[in-house]
């Protein structure tokens, strides 16, 4: 790992390093601190050459060299990390107990929730969620009414550029922002937020929430295309959603039926990006949300989601959720947090042959410090399939 290398640390290295070696994300970090770059359907692309030897693009990319360590330590108390899956606080099973909120959401409906009561409690001012097209392109719109949360709801499969939508708002007087993030979009937001530039700092001081979500990959926006176009014709597209492994198959809901598509299709659209992720569990969030998991099956499941407690401001966020009622909750099946942390795990472990396989050397894992606590941890357990 070269986090010492004292030779370019700007765009022409984000180039060589990271979008040349099928890296980048698609975070959007590196957009809108400078004229130089863009986020264009779904890619990150160069309006202009930089010769900068060093660039807030490098250093807030979470493709390049990275003191994960440093950001655990700045960020969460040490006394609640968890080796397999980050600071953890508890887990819950919630949904939102507004019937309303539940109907428009993927799952339970927790997400859009908290980013309400969060709205209308003063924690934030403006929130920053994800949209999309008809064409299932997606976009990072702001608001500033919790209701306006509704419209947004619902797990899209195609990245978004998050990120530069907070380098653009919190660049005004948007006063205090809650972004909800995918796992390499709360990886840069850290990143910036524990070692901002000196024009940075004062804009993040306004990063006062990040909702996390779980997230096992995302698709290509040009394939998913594609294969729905190929798949489901011109019928109108309700909704799509990813059922547990054991069912193979990504759902696509339309008017009157279900299409199911067989998993192995939509796997041939994931970004190459996603064989080199770290986190499942969104870690460096203050409140991390997924799809639950229960005995009772996905029929159940898909109206509930499971929920990780980071912070204390993730924790007094669902503190007031359940003061005002804002969400229900259920048991905590048993084995649930360890079959997260099997999961986590694996996602990491497959993270880092992958890495190796890019560079053929075990010692060298890009942007990961081979000596990281956690990176040693996975050296000391066996692969759980």
């Amino acid at each position: 790992m070269n986090k010492d290398d004292k030779g370019t640390q700007g765009q022409q290295e984000i180039n060589s390093k990271v979008l040349k070696q099928g890296l980048c994300t698609g975070c959007s970090a590196c957009v809108g601190l400078c004229p130089s770059m863009e986020y264009y359907k779904d890619k990150i692309i160069f309006l202009h050459d930089c010769d900068l030897d060093k660039g807030r693009c490098y250093a807030y990319c979470p493709r390049t060299p990275t003191d994960f360590e440093g950001l655990r330590r700045a960020l969460f108390n040490p006394d609640d990390m968890v080796l397999e899956i980050g600071a953890f606080k508890g887990l819950y099973m919630t949904r939102a107990s507004n019937e309303k909120i539940r109907a428009n959401a993927q799952h339970g409906g927790t997400v859009t929730a908290l980013i309400q009561l969060a709205l209308s409690e003063g924690m934030i001012d403006k929130a920053i969620l994800v949209d999309q097209n008809d064409q299932f392109l997606s976009d990072a719109q702001i608001i500033d009414q919790g209701g306006d949360s509704l419209t947004k709801a619902k797990s899209k499969f195609v990245v978004s550029p998050t990120v530069s939508a907070f380098n653009r708002i919190s660049s005004t007087d948007a006063g205090k922002i809650g972004v909800v993030a995918t796992p390499c979009q709360a990886l840069a937001l850290a990143k910036m937020k524990v070692n901002p530039a000196l024009k940075d700092q004062v804009r993040m001081e306004k990063l006062r929430l990040v909702i996390g979500l779980f997230c096992g990959w995302a698709l290509d926006w040009q394939k998913l295309k594609n294969l729905l176009k190929e798949t489901v014709g011109d019928l109108k597209i309700e909704g799509i959603d990813i059922p547990p492994s054991s069912h193979a198959c990504m759902e696509v809901y339309t008017e009157g039926k279900t299409i199911k598509i067989p998993i192995e299709d939509v796997n041939k659209c994931v970004r190459d990006n996603c064989s080199y992720c770290f986190d499942m569990t969104c870690e460096f969030a203050d409140i991390s949300i997924g799809a639950a998991r229960s005995p009772e099956g996905w029929d159940v499941d898909k109206g509930w989601n499971q929920v990780i407690v980071r912070t204390s401001k993730g924790a007094k966020l669902l503190e007031k959720a359940i003061e005002k009622g804002i969400l229900e909750f259920r048991d905590v099946p048993d084995k649930n947090i360890e079959k997260l942390k099997i999961a986590s795990l694996n996602k990491k472990r497959n993270c880092l042959k992958h890495l190796e396989q890019k560079t053929g050397n075990r010692n060298d894992l890009i942007y990961i410090d081979p000596e990281d606590p956690v990176v040693r941890h996975i050296g000391t357990v066996n692969l759980v399939q």
